[in-house]
This record gives structure tokens, sequence and C-alpha cells, in this order.
């Protein structure tokens, strides 16, 4: 049930994305359709220029073909009524075809077709992305290096990651991409929805608000150290957005300008936090870490208050939160978080 619910919220935000507009899914005889926009632009909405990590873009009118690089800004687009030709396929944690449930679903809901899914295994795939022909190149969440950036804006006009790679929280490529689209009042009004749906969670998990937290990485192929994700990452600020706070440990291990760092597993007992979040390959996994003679003594796994997603969809959501997926995050990893929490 939780499952179908999270869906009808994904197709939810399609519908709201359809509301007061006409559809306008076309095509123009190349290889791949046109981007389908169920939604109109707002008006004076260019020209418009965006600032970013490379310089800045400025676009000059609504584009016809959108390209998304990373594996967030296509969610973005669909909820905001803009189905893109092209998009990263989800090589881990994604469905059989390299997509998410919840953007199919929302793409359904829009009558938009499927986008040609390249991979990015080897960093931006930038002849797939030609390939599809785009008039416009969405990474506002993506890793692409400086010199891709170059690459792909030869292509078309590129809006790049405002700071730093992979760590844009979603309010901010909504934003971005709201503007890029020419949707930036559509953009506020998903923003609402989701923020309402955030708004219950805390509600309906009070166990959250101002507990510590350690979102790390362990691996039973290697415990003799343990990551953590600095508040920069998406999947950490996420969890801010739900009431949690940074554990003081976090903090001592991230040097600035990190987004992730390692400390010997060997520092485990300094590790105090009200949770430890992570991920694990099988089920069994949190078992082993806690029976580690050294990953074991961290304060929170030792206390039982530590909580290891075996799940790939789910990881994949949490890892990038976005308007379509956050509603499948708050029914298969919130209850999750509150429980390890209050020790359950």
């Amino acid at each position: 049930m939780k499952r179908l619910r999270h869906l009808a919220l994904a197709a939810g935000l399609g519908a709201l994305a359809l509301s007061g507009c006409s559809t306008g899914s076309t095509e123009d005889g190349g290889d791949a359709a046109a981007s389908s926009a169920t939604t109109e632009t707002d008006a004076d909405a260019y020209p418009v220029t965006i600032q970013h990590a490379f310089g800045e873009t400025t676009l000059t009118e609504e584009p016809e073909r959108v390209a998304t690089l990373g594996w967030a800004d296509q969610d973005v687009a669909v909820s905001l009524g803009v189905v893109p030709v092209g998009a990263t396929k989800l090589t881990w944690g994604g469905n059989d075809t390299g997509s998410s449930d919840w953007f199919d679903a929302a793409v359904e809901e829009l009558g938009g077709e499927a986008p040609v899914r390249y991979d990015d295994a080897d960093g931006a795939p930038i002849e797939e992305v030609a390939q599809t022909r785009p008039d416009l190149i969405l990474a506002t969440n993506s890793g692409i290096t400086e010199q891709e950036y170059e690459k792909l804006s030869k292509i078309a006009p590129v809006v790049a990651y405002p700071e730093a790679p992979w760590t844009t929280p979603w309010q901010t490529s909504l934003e971005t991409v709201g503007e890029a689209l020419g949707r930036t009042s559509q953009a506020e009004e998903v923003a609402a929805q989701v923020g309402e749906e955030i708004d219950q969670a805390k509600e309906d998990n009070p166990d959250l608000q101002g507990a510590s937290m350690i979102f790390g990485y362990v691996a039973t192929t290697d415990l003799s150290t343990i990551g953590i994700y600095a508040p920069q990452d998406p999947r950490v600020s996420f969890m801010h957005d739900l009431g949690l706070e940074d554990a003081p440990a976090v903090g001592d291990a991230i040097k600035p300008g990190e987004f992730y760092s390692t400390v010997s597993a060997e520092k485990a007992p300094e590790l105090e936090s009200d949770v430890f979040l992570t991920w694990a390959e099988s089920p069994a996994d949190m078992e082993k870490f806690a029976r580690d003679k050294l990953v074991g003594q961290v304060p929170a796994i030792a206390g039982g208050h530590a909580y290891a997603e075996a799940d790939k969809q789910v990881a994949m959501a949490v890892t990038n939160p976005t308007p379509l997926s956050i509603p499948f995050i708050i029914d298969e990893f919130v209850p999750e978080v509150s429980k390890a929490v209050q020790g359950s």
C-alpha cells in the first residue's frame, strides 16, 4: 500500500503540472521525440541568465528538446511537466529499464514518452547526449567536469551545478531547473507541495526532531575504515529537512572543502550520535557490522540505534532526493530511521 501511495503522489505532481495548461508533445522527425511539455512558461520567463560553477548560461527562449545528466534532473524536469528527450541511465538501484518507478509513473501521467537513456559510468556520455539533439542540457546535480562542460556546451546550453558536483539540494535543483524551463511559479508550487509532505513526515516521526546523526558508509569487504557523508551531501541535507542534526563527530571528520571523508575504524568509539545510518549489500550486513571488533564499537551500532538500508531502489532514492522520489523516501526509509532512533 505504501508503494501505491508514493506512486500516486508522484503522479499527483504530474497532475499539478498539468493544471491550467495545454499539452504540447511534438515530433520533429528525429531519432528521439521532442521533449513533452505539458505546462506553459511564465510570462517574461526569457531571456534568463543562470549562474553556475562554470560561469553563466543565458537562455533566450523556451527549450524544446531537454537532455539531463546526473540522477536527479530528469525527475525535476518531469515534476514541472517537461519530459526530457534523454536522461542518465540509473545503473544502481534503477528498475529494469534503467529508470525509476516514480519517474515512469509521472511520465505516464503526463502522457509523455520515455527518454533515451545513456550510461555515465565513464563520465558524461557526450556523444550519446549529442545524438538526442538537445537545445538545453540540465546538469544541476551531476558530476560533470569543466572539460566536459566545455564539450557539452558545443552541443547546447548547459546549466551545471551551482557550487560542487553531486551536492545540490533538491530545493536548489528545483529552483534552477524552474528558471531554465521558464516555470519558476510552477517550481514554487511543487516545492510547496513537497514541503507539505515533509512537514507531515516530521509530525508523524517526532523522534527525529533534534536527533543527532551520522550518515556513514561501511562495507563488509573492508571494515578498517568508516566513511562519513558531509552536511552538503543531498542525502544528509534531506535528513536535515526531516529534523535530524549532524553529530559533532561529523564536523570533526570533514575538512573544509570535503563532501565525504573516512576515519579509521579504530576511532569508532568517538563517533557518538543518536543514530547511525548506512547502506548494506544484504540485510545480514548490519549484524556483521555489530559483531566487528572495531566497527561494532560505534556507539549507535553498539546500542542498537543504527540502520543499514539494503534495498538498492530505496538507497538510490535517498541518495538523490527529488520532488518525485521524496514521497517514496518518506514511505520506505523514514520509518526505519525513526525505529533506529528509538532503538527498536
